[in-house]
Parts: structure tokens; C-alpha cells; sequence
């Protein structure tokens, strides 16, 4: 039976999210095309025939601007280390770029095998074409290296990837027990859930000012209540977040409640209140506690 950690790494908006949910079957962790979706590291398990294959998402790779980019990026390369498995995602339809140089050159040049896995080949019809974007990231690298061409949002060639990561995968008995898909608890899950749907239905200059924390989460037999603080930087983002007589707060916490009620299988109840917390982005304590709580 073959056991391990992987690490998918990449370049923002590459699919790291999309991918991991696809491996597992599920959904397990949100996924937008908005930069910076990811914002911690997040497990999600994958128990099969061939073994148990934990896989680590992590934020995008980028250059931070502030604390919370800095935090990121940190979050990105913690990962690394103790994997026994790296997935090197990038943009299979573009030519390797500065930052995925970057990526290679500070956070690659290791001993834990690596593989390269070129994500949205579906977008590239021709197969020649394909193949000169795949040498752009081959060559990044002073090694051969496996690689499998996918896309995470159809599912194309998922198995085969599987199939792979296992291949490179030590010996070993189980990490989990082999019913969990992840070790998030259902608060995590819910403070997450809760931020997608502000991420999908808001304007550009909210998302990346937005922090979601859950203030209490009640559990009772019949229904759970949830109290959530949603901060943002600035009063015209709280003005967008609420909405003419309220319409988008209520609207992001009618989309959140239906997926937590389907989560946790009961009612929810959700309070949802919206706070401003200037450039919040920028003080380490306030990124400590609101992100990685």
C-alpha cells in the first residue's frame, strides 16, 4: 500500500482548488477564478485501492504587496518540505512565465520528486502547440521530469494523474482513518463557504480586502446557528457587501446557508455582519486571527 503527503504548488489561478476537489470527488475546498481564493493551506484525503494520498492546497505563488501576501506566500512554502510529493500545476495554455521561473528557482530545487502536471490543455486545440508550451516548463528544470497533461475542470486525464502520484508515492500504511476527505472542521468549512460566495457575487475591489471570521457556531440537534463578522477595509466595500436594502448580504447568505445546510444536513440559521476594519491586509495580528483561525 503506497502513503504520503503531496504538495500542489503554482501560480495563482492556475486550478490548484479545482484540481483537488476533481482528485477527491468533491468539494472540499472553495474555488473561484479570483486571485488569492486560497488563502491556507487546506488537506484534502484520497482513499483508494492503491493507498491514501493527502494533498496540500496552498495559496497561489506571487509577489507579496502586504502582509497578507506575505502571509501566502509563507503558507505556500511550509508545504514543501515535509512533502513526500510535489505537483508543480501551471497553465498548460501559456508558455512558462517569470513567476513560474520563480517558483522553480527559490521553491523546486529539491530532493522530493516533482511532478509537472499542465493544467488547461483543453484550451490549446493544437498538439504541436501543446508540445512547445510543455518544453517552456520542462526546461525551467536541470532534470527529466514526469508530466501529465490534464484539465481540472473537465476531468480530463484525472485518472491518469492519479494513477501517477501513487506510482511515486513511498510505502506506507494509512495516515487517516478511511472515511475522512478532510481534517477542516465544519467552522473552517463554514467561514469558507461563506467567502466564496462573497467572492462570486461581488465586485473586483472587494474580494481581496475581504476576511471572513466566525464569531459563534452553535451546534443543536435540529438546526445550527452560525454568527459570522465579515470585514472589509473600506465603507464603500461594506456599502457593495450589504447591497440596496440589504439585497447582496442577503442574497451571499441565502447561497452560503443552502450549501451549509447540505453540508451538515439541517437547518442553519446565519447572521452575517459586515464590519470595516482599515488596511486590516496590512497588520500581522489581524491576518493571524482571521485566517488562520
Amino acid at each position: 500500500m503506497k502513503s504520503g503527503f503531496i504538495t500542489i504548488i503554482g501560480r495563482p489561478n492556475v486550478g490548484k482548488s479545482t484540481l483537488l476537489n476533481k482528485l477527491l470527488g468533491q468539494k472540499i475546498v472553495i474555488a473561484t477564478d479570483k486571485p488569492q481564493t486560497t488563502r491556507r493551506r487546506i488537506k484534502g484525503i484520497l482513499t483508494n485501492e492503491m493507498g491514501q494520498a493527502v494533498f496540500i492546497d496552498t495559496p497561489g505563488i506571487h509577489r507579496p504587496l502586504d502582509k497578507l501576501g506575505e502571509f501566502l506566500v509563507e503558507e505556500s512554502k511550509l508545504a514543501i518540505p515535509d512533502a513526500d510529493l510535489v505537483l508543480f500545476l501551471v497553465d498548460g495554455s501559456e508558455p512558462a512565465g517569470l513567476g513560474d521561473k520563480w517558483i522553480v528557482e527559490n521553491l523546486l530545487e529539491i530532493k522530493t520528486p516533482v511532478i509537472i502536471v499542465l493544467n488547461k490543455v483543453d484550451k490549446v486545440k493544437d498538439l504541436q502547440k501543446r508540445e512547445e508550451i510543455l518544453l517552456t516548463y520542462k526546461t525551467l528544470f536541470k532534470e527529466n521530469l514526469t508530466t501529465v497533461k490534464i484539465s481540472a475542470l473537465t476531468g480530463r486525464n484525472i485518472d491518469t494523474l492519479t494513477k501517477t502520484i501513487f506510482k511515486k508515492l513511498p510505502e506506507g500504511d494509512l495516515i487517516y482513518a478511511e472515511d475522512e476527505v478532510t481534517d477542516e472542521s465544519v467552522r473552517s468549512i463554514a467561514q469558507e463557504i461563506i467567502r466564496e460566495k462573497i467572492l462570486i457575487n461581488t465586485k473586483d475591489e472587494v474580494p481581496h480586502s475581504v476576511a471572513v471570521q466566525i464569531d459563534k457556531y452553535e451546534e443543536k440537534p435540529d438546526i445550527d446557528r452560525v454568527f459570522v463578522n465579515i470585514f472589509v477595509e473600506h465603507d464603500s466595500q461594506k456599502g457593495i457587501l450589504i447591497g440596496k436594502k440589504g439585497s447582496m448580504l442577503k442574497k451571499i447568505g441565502t447561497e452560503a446557508r443552502i450549501e451549509l445546510e447540505e453540508l451538515v444536513q439541517k437547518k442553519v440559521f446565519l447572521s452575517l455582519q459586515v464590519k470595516v476594519e482599515k488596511d486590516w491586509r496590512k497588520k500581522q495580528k489581524n491576518i493571524e486571527n482571521w485566517i488562520n483561525s
